[in-house]
């Protein structure tokens, strides 16, 4: 049994799921403007968030918790089996869900499954096979996502890999009926108390963060609004999937805006350990200070 990273918010204990590492070569495909100079301007990055080559570190993760009565998953990762055509998300044979067993949430015990967007590396746990078929992995929970996102996919002209994305991960979970889109105001929606989807987007149109508050203490999981910190020092650096650029970078800068110089608690869905800090002012632009996993 293994014993999943934590971080305390009030009441809330947020866990991080592991899936896997990503690649080193991810960060360069992802974000190409964050050259191994860029990086290397950024003492702040090393060791944790990148190597002495400037290499940037990357990790596919959930995180799990329990707020309002409600058994909460926030993403759900690239998943085992799939057919992808990224080499580093094919056909994996990971352990994620014994790890969200040890964790203490068996997928049966899930209750609300948030998805920020519907990427393969976000969605692919949402089903699993069983008999040659693809269904929920989930069975007891509602899948929620916004209904921005959702249409716009449905009316974009994908690719076979985009299609087949949604074959195994999501439409399987429509066709179950527990598919939930919702509208999501600029204010943001709270979706249970404690709980609330706040509009990040650019990345994908319908993109959410997700925000948790307990006893005035709050937290923010950023899903692909900020794929890594040296975003922070760099909010003009985008990935190479954006959707929209320049509404993903207005998205940036305004959540980070809001977030510097305060107590929150910033959960990077793709950081790497230890994943989480505050958002803190530094040279003309933002740093990460780490809050290392199980702090108090």
């Amino acid at each position: 049994m293994t014993t999943p990273a934590s971080w305390t918010v009030g009441d809330i204990t947020v866990h991080r799921i592991d899936e896997i590492p990503l690649p080193p070569a991810t960060g360069a495909w992802l974000l190409p403007d964050a050259t191994p100079d860029v990086v290397a301007g950024q003492d702040w990055l090393r060791p944790h968030f990148a190597d002495d080559e400037g290499v940037l570190r990357a990790d596919s993760h959930s995180f799990a918790f329990t707020v309002g009565g409600l058994r909460v998953l926030v993403d759900t990762g690239i998943g085992n089996g799939k057919e992808r055509t990224n080499p580093a998300w094919h056909d994996l044979d990971t352990d994620y869900l014994q790890r969200l067993t040890d964790a203490g949430y068996p997928p049966d015990s899930v209750d609300l499954v948030i998805l920020t967007h519907l990427h393969a590396d976000h969605v692919g746990w949402n089903t699993r096979e069983v008999n040659g078929e693809w269904v929920p992995t989930f069975p007891n929970a509602r899948y929620l996502t916004s209904r921005t996102e959702r249409e716009f996919w449905t009316g974009y002209d994908m690719d076979e890999a985009r299609r087949q994305m949604f074959r195994d991960s999501v439409v399987p979970v429509e066709e179950a009926g527990l598919l939930d889109l919702l509208d999501v105001p600029a204010e943001g929606l709270e979706v249970a108390p404690g709980l609330r989807l706040v509009p990040t987007p650019g990345h994908t149109p319908g993109h959410v963060a997700v925000e948790l508050t307990s006893r005035g203490r709050t937290a923010l999981i950023t899903g692909d609004c900020v794929h890594h910190p040296v975003q922070l020092a760099h909010p003009g650096i985008g990935a190479c999937v954006d959707i929209d650029p320049g509404r993903s970078e207005a998205s940036r800068r305004e959540l980070l805006g809001t977030l510097a110089g305060t107590d929150t608690l910033l959960l990077g869905t793709h950081f790497a350990p230890p994943t989480a800090g505050r958002v803190v002012t530094h040279e003309g632009a933002y740093r990460l200070s780490p809050v290392p996993a199980d702090s108090r």
